[in-house]
């Protein structure tokens, strides 16, 4: 594997103070290629002690007076390391649905998630009643609390009904502030993102209040055309560079592709707005690349129109992801998975049912670069939500969340705060 073009091989990476995360006091030393930044290093070494990764480089670079307190993990020749991968939109796993607010659900799911890879995530919410909004936002809230999950996505509920995919009709409306303001409160300060339409009545006064809390404001389940698509990503974007609140960056694009009119020559949509925008650097736009929410050429031509710093990788993953087929729930909603594709009982597509390494092997399957896929499921995610000086790359100081696959990108060993986790 080599580098993206232009770039060069990291630095190394010398030890920090560590500091204590809950982790075992003792360390680990790995070997093999690491990705990480969006560039690859052959032949290199990983140290994480205390919970935090002390050294990313040659191994004959790393301080002799580390040696005695790591333990070498011995790994397949041809083994990768990642850093720990980080979903934006994730709705469940393992049988646990987090708009259900079941914490105990919620908490199988986030386990089964962490250790398939994907050591960081926001738990996403559908739409639904005031009441269930409520009850979710405060159970979720308790799981960020313990740092289990780095926040809270609300995928709603204002939103298009004429491009509401799996969302509840029932429960859409009109922007409130009202309600707005109550869920941001219930979130405990841990609501990060939120979908909204852009066309709806009162939209501007949504983003407004997004930004002003801190909050990520995601566009989507839209009908808007191109012109309101980019008024209000750049009005988005210009009042997260203002904010003083929370960690957000830049306005991100909800699953791109779904929940929106295709491109059209005459009639562009949202999605022309919308890869302008991402060419430009200003927004970052999510892609399901599973195989069945978009076809690998959209996946591969994405990619190389915006670049993978303006990518970000989700799994839009519910209940029925690391289990068989079958019946589940997706909020309100009931779901059929027959395949290992999610649909609702008019066969829209109600959600994914792959991992986000799964995602990340199927992108690599697609043509892009592993170093730039592995980007777009690390760096770029840690930094729309303000954690990129913890979690999204490996550099000393950072947490020590790792992923180490193997050459078919094959899960081997997840470590999570330096703490290996069992498959």
């Amino acid at each position: 594997m080599t580098p993206l073009p232009e770039q060069t091989p990291p630095e190394p990476t010398q030890q920090e103070p560590a500091r204590q995360d809950g982790a075992d006091s003792g360390g680990y030393l790995l070997s093999g290629t690491v990705l990480t930044d969006g560039m690859s290093l052959d032949n290199a070494v990983v140290a994480v002690t205390a919970g935090r990764i002390a050294y990313v480089g040659p191994r004959a670079g790393l301080d002799e007076s580390l040696l005695p307190g790591l333990e070498e993990v011995e790994l397949p020749p041809g083994s990768v390391i990642l850093p720990g991968l980080v979903d934006l939109h994730c709705h469940g796993a393992a049988g646990g649905d987090f708009p259900s607010g079941d914490i105990q659900a919620a908490r199988t799911a986030v386990e089964f998630l962490h250790r398939s890879g994907t050591t960081t995530l926001l738990a996403s919410l559908v739409t639904a009643s005031r009441e269930d909004l409520l009850r979710s936002m405060g159970t979720l809230r308790h799981m960020a609390d313990e740092g289990l999950i780095a926040g809270i996505h609300s995928e709603g509920p204002f939103l298009s009904h004429a491009r509401c995919g799996a969302q509840d009709p029932r429960f859409l409306r009109e922007p409130d502030l009202q309600l707005l303001a109550e869920l941001i409160g219930a979130a405990g300060g841990h609501l990060r993102t939120m979908t909204y339409a852009p066309e709806l009545a009162g939209a501007d006064a949504v983003v407004r209040m997004l930004a002003e809390n801190g909050v990520t404001p995601s566009l989507g389940h839209t009908d808007a055309d191109a012109r309101t698509t980019g008024a209000s990503l750049t009005h988005a974007a210009e009042l997260l560079t203002l904010s003083v609140q929370g960690p957000a960056s830049r306005p991100t694009i909800t699953h791109l592709f779904n929940g929106m009119p295709p491109l059209h020559h005459r009639s562009p949509g949202p999605v022309a707005a919308c890869l302008r925008l991402a060419g430009a650097g200003t927004v970052a736009v999510e892609l399901i690349a599973d195989g069945v929410h978009l076809d690998p050429e959209t996946v591969r031509m994405v990619f190389e129109l915006v670049g993978p710093e303006n990518v970000v990788l989700v799994t839009d993953s519910m209940a029925a992801t690391g289990l068989p087929d079958g019946h589940y729930e997706l909020g309100p909603a009931s779901v059929s998975v027959s395949g290992a594709v999610a649909r609702l009982g008019d066969g829209t597509l109600a959600g994914g049912t792959a991992t986000l390494l799964d995602v990340v092997r199927r992108t690599i399957a697609a043509g892009v670069e592993p170093a730039a896929a592995v980007l777009s499921a690390t760096a770029v995610p840690a930094a729309i939500i303000g954690q990129q000086q913890n979690i999204g790359s490996l550099r000393a100081g950072l947490r020590a969340d790792v992923v180490v696959v193997n050459d078919e990108f094959e899960r081997v060993l997840v470590m999570r705060a330096g703490q290996v986790l069992d498959a």
